[in-house]
């Protein structure tokens, strides 16, 4: 009988489960080791330095610069002036002449510079390629230099009667008047920004490809893909991350430019060249110290590596998420 009974009661409780009906059981309960507590206490006691470092030095200032913007007067004899600075921007020619500049430099530069960054990254990355490491320390040279001294040799070579336009004479071609022609002296600031920090992403690219499997390409050759098309099917689809990457910070750091416009051009001609950055240098230093409309236009640079910044990881993080 005993018997009979167990096995009814198996029946019944097999008859339950196929007909949908599902016993709820409590999940298993993580326990935290003490281990694990200790570790995110250390954790946090080595990142402390660091995030009371950058509050200070960052975010701080940045709050008192919000502040500042709504802040109107010459010197240091300011008062609060609602968006006076804000609707000055609005109507102020020279910052929509400086923001022009700027995205023309960030729309012809960055990409060019991306491509020249992964086509030699990926000669230099040939095994075949005799002297690799000399040309990858020359290529990458120029990221380490001094940026007032490397301007300078760029504003000499480039000059009206300098070494480029004397070359060019001796072949009977008439000169380019690079710092005195607005086109031709963005040019050349895209020249001279091309020059410098090209070797520097091409570092960046050289550890991805690194990284990649050499059976990858060991396949590609047995289905008979050439060189081009290894490169643009395999290489740039496996490098996306340090696109991204190199993409973000180059428009970063376009963004801020400075140093180049104020060593080579001056902002000239005539604002020709002029950027966001240099104009708040301006307005803070070589014009009546305006610090207030200053700190106004500085968030426009703000604004832009924000909004561009999340829409290159919209578009270049989906299949990286």
């Amino acid at each position: 009988m005993k018997e009979n009974h167990a096995q009814e009661a198996e029946t019944a409780s097999l008859s339950q489960s196929r007909s949908g009906i599902l016993w709820e059981t409590k999940p298993p309960k993580v326990i935290r080791h003490k281990l694990d507590k200790k570790l995110n206490r250390w954790g946090w006691k080595f990142v402390a330095l660091s995030i009371v470092l950058i509050s200070i030095f960052v975010f701080i200032p940045m709050i008192g610069a919000l502040i500042m913007s709504f802040q109107t007067g010459k010197g240091v004899n300011i008062h609060f002036g609602g968006l006076t600075n804000y609707q000055r921007l609005l109507t102020d020619q020279t910052v929509r002449k400086a923001l022009g500049n700027t995205i023309i430099y960030l729309i012809i530069q960055v990409p060019i510079m991306i491509i020249f960054a992964m086509i030699i990254s990926v000669i230099l990355n040939d095994k075949k390629l005799k002297g690799r490491s000399f040309f990858r320390i020359a290529i990458f040279l120029p990221c380490i230099t001094s940026l007032v001294s490397y301007s300078l040799i760029m504003k000499n070579i480039f000059s009206n009667d300098g070494l480029f336009n004397q070359m060019i004479s001796h072949l009977g071609l008439s000169p380019i008047l690079w710092t005195t022609d607005s086109f031709w002296a963005k040019a050349l600031i895209i020249i001279a920004i091309t020059w410098r920090w090209t070797g520097y992403n091409m570092i960046f690219f050289l550890s991805g490809m690194q990284n990649i499997e050499p059976s990858i390409y060991e396949a590609a050759d047995i289905d008979g893909a050439n060189v081009v098309q290894k490169f643009t099917y395999m290489t740039v689809p496996l490098l996306k991350p340090i696109v991204l990457f190199t993409s973000i910070t180059s428009t970063i750091g376009t963004l801020q430019l400075f140093d180049e416009v104020q060593n080579i051009t001056q902002g000239g001609p005539a604002n020709g060249t002029v950027t966001i950055s240099q104009y708040i240098y301006n307005l803070c230093f070589k014009y009546t110290p305006n610090f207030g409309y200053a700190c106004a236009v500085a968030f426009i640079v703000v604004i832009l590596i924000g909004v561009l910044s999340m829409i290159q990881m919209k578009v270049g993080g989906k299949d990286n998420q």
